[in-house]
């Protein structure tokens, strides 16, 4: 079966990125303005009234985390009554559902709530709540909660379900706002940090996967070597990734079996090769069944070399493991071997969604039949050679 471990499509988890307005929202801001187009339960706030403490929190019908965290906002509104918490309902699709929704959950639901105001024929992402809060504060995701002190100030931001310890302090007079205001900065440098990163790298790889298509195209994997050496000092944090993509493409190109080889014992003997999944990935880029043409006969030992090693390392229970096994024995002529590993591997399966795959039973009988057709021409070569 095919083992998506290393092939050059390599997955770039991007965070969403949002604009951000000028008036940066952090710890220490002047709260904004809340903008709502109404409230369906409890008083209207206007605006934060000195001396008061208040909680905004953002939360959607549609979002399984906030429903989560409503009980524990009851729970907290029920412990602080001096405290206004306001749920507010934001990035709604339809917002007609929201009263019904809320009315639905009753004394469940017990504090403010209240619909964000989104322009006449807006997008839901653009309402009040979500241009003057969320974005700002670069708030990726819901639930998130701030916490406004007597003074009108964002005191604290964060996940709803983390909110008691500095509500509890923020209440009692011990927050130390201006730790938290360090602490954020702090944090929101590496965010920026990480997304700058994660920009670079996506640019990089969109590069590189053009390149490969190229080189699968007209066989010539010049530029692409070229650019990964250049990835490879310029992103050093992606450097074990992108050794692994270099494997594949000198397993590919033409020529260049003893630098895939040597650069697969290279890898098998760093701290990765302690991994029997990427070992396996790599040994199925060799005997990969979809490879147009054969590995050269260096890979192929090299492939059951690390394959062997996978094996081992897995206890030789995992049938993914043993069927790149089975493979890499097959490739390399060792047909007795293949069929009993095989063999093993429709064993482990059994049980498990790879049963299923009529791939283990299709490639048994593949080696099977090889197998007695080598031992039907020995057979028929015997009594040739005892003649001699």
């Amino acid at each position: 079966m095919f083992k998506s471990l290393i092939t050059f499509g390599l997955v770039v988890a991007l965070a969403l990125t949002q604009t951000v307005s000028a008036q940066e929202l952090t710890i220490g801001s002047k709260a904004p303005k809340l903008e709502v187009k109404k409230f369906i339960k409890g008083d209207e706030v206007k605006n934060f009234e000195k001396g008061k403490i208040y909680v905004v929190e953002l939360w959607a019908t549609w979002c399984g985390p906030c429903l989560k965290t409503i009980p524990h906002l009851t729970d907290l509104q029920k412990k602080h009554k001096d405290v206004t918490i306001i749920g507010v309902a934001i990035m709604e699709e339809d917002q007609t559902v929201v009263p019904e929704f809320v009315e639905e959950l009753g004394k469940k639901m017990n504090y403010r709530v209240a619909i964000d105001l989104v322009p006449e024929d807006g997008d839901p992402t653009d309402g009040k709540v979500v241009t003057n809060w969320m974005k700002p504060s670069e708030q990726e995701g819901i639930p998130t909660a701030f916490i406004i002190n007597g003074e009108g100030k964002i005191a604290w931001i964060g996940h709803p379900g983390e909110m008691e310890e500095p509500l509890e302090k923020i209440v009692d007079g011990t927050w130390d706002l201006a730790a938290a205001t360090e602490k954020m900065a702090e944090a929101r440098a590496a965010q920026r940090e990480a997304r700058a990163m994660q920009k670079k790298v996506a640019a990089t790889y969109g590069k590189l996967q053009q390149l490969f298509r190229q080189f699968t195209e007209d066989g010539d994997a010049k530029e692409l070597l070229t650019a990964l050496d250049t990835a490879t000092e310029e992103l050093p944090v992606k450097a074990d990734d992108l050794q692994l993509v270099r494997f594949q493409v000198l397993s590919l190109a033409k020529d260049h079996a003893d630098d895939a080889v040597a650069l697969g014992n290279k890898i098998v003997e760093s701290e990765q090769g302690k991994d029997f999944q990427l070992l396996n990935g790599i040994a199925w880029i060799i005997v990969d069944p979809s490879r147009e043409t054969k590995a050269d006969a260096k890979l192929l030992k090299f492939a059951l070399k690390i394959a062997t090693k996978a094996d081992k390392l897995a206890e030789e229970e995992d049938p993914a493991i043993a069927d790149t096994l089975a493979k890499a024995y097959f490739d390399n002529g060792e047909l007795a071997n293949a069929v009993k590993t095989q063999e093993r591997v429709i064993e482990l399966a059994a049980g498990t969604e790879m049963e299923s795959d009529p791939g283990l039973k299709k490639r048994l009988r593949q080696y099977k039949k090889a197998l007695d057709a080598s031992k039907e021409k020995d057979n028929a070569d015997t009594p040739a050679k005892s003649k001699r």
